[in-house]
């Protein structure tokens, strides 16, 4: 746990919700083990849009759809959203809750391995939220990078690994190795890369945001 549990119980209560849609997608996903954003980057990702107003986002990791929906939503512009999944079985969910929420016509789902859809996209986004596999990410960044437009922002989701992160290699299981090293190394890339300026919060399970310098 990154921020103490009271802490992020007590902020998440203040928390006004979502429209009414999303709070029966939000409890669908609870209930059958759907990982989705948690609140306080629900909120978080709002602000965001608020703020930047972007025309074009690109989302890596549908899942169900409930984040992609969550950005159409609270977005003031009304965004183009592209946003690629490569589970099977949760594409038609995706697909199904797009159709449910009038909103199949705002947005469209890739399906496939993200890192060559990624290489076949041209055209650049204002916003991208990386949301994935997360051992990818370090892979992933040299598309994500050509993609962003100069003023863009890049938001990347679940970076510190539950705390594992600050651990010592040998701290960390076995089987979480790999990613652990990878994104260490993603982490790096994104405070030393000149052509991001980037901050790292301990908010969820971690979130940097990243802005594409002129």
């Amino acid at each position: 746990m990154i921020v103490e549990e009271r802490m992020r119980t007590y902020i998440n209560s203040l928390d006004m919700g979502n429209s009414p849609f999303l709070e029966e997608l939000e409890r669908y996903a609870l209930e059958t083990g759907v990982p989705i954003i948690r609140r306080e980057m629900q909120s978080f990702i709002k602000v965001l849009l608020a703020i930047h107003r972007p025309e074009r986002i690109l989302e890596v990791g549908t899942a169900i759809g409930f984040s992609t929906l969550l950005m159409c939503e609270y977005d003031p512009v009304p965004a183009r959203i592209v946003t690629i999944e490569n589970y099977e079985k949760r594409i038609p969910l995706a697909k199904e809750n797009f159709v449910r929420a009038g909103r199949e016509k705002q947005i469209t789902l890739l399906e496939g391995d993200a890192g060559q859809i990624l290489k076949e996209l041209s055209r650049p986004f204002d916003f991208i939220f990386m949301d994935a596999a997360k051992g990818q990410y370090i892979h992933w960044l040299p598309d994500i990078l050509r993609l962003l437009r100069p003023g863009a922002v890049l938001l990347s989701d679940n970076v510190l690994q539950e705390g594992d992160i600050i651990e010592s290699h040998y701290l960390v299981e076995r089987r979480n190795r790999t990613i652990y090293k990878r994104m260490r190394e993603y982490l790096y890339e994104l405070k030393h890369n000149p052509k991001l300026l980037t901050s790292i919060l301990p908010l969820g399970d971690g979130v940097t945001v990243s802005v594409k310098q002129e």
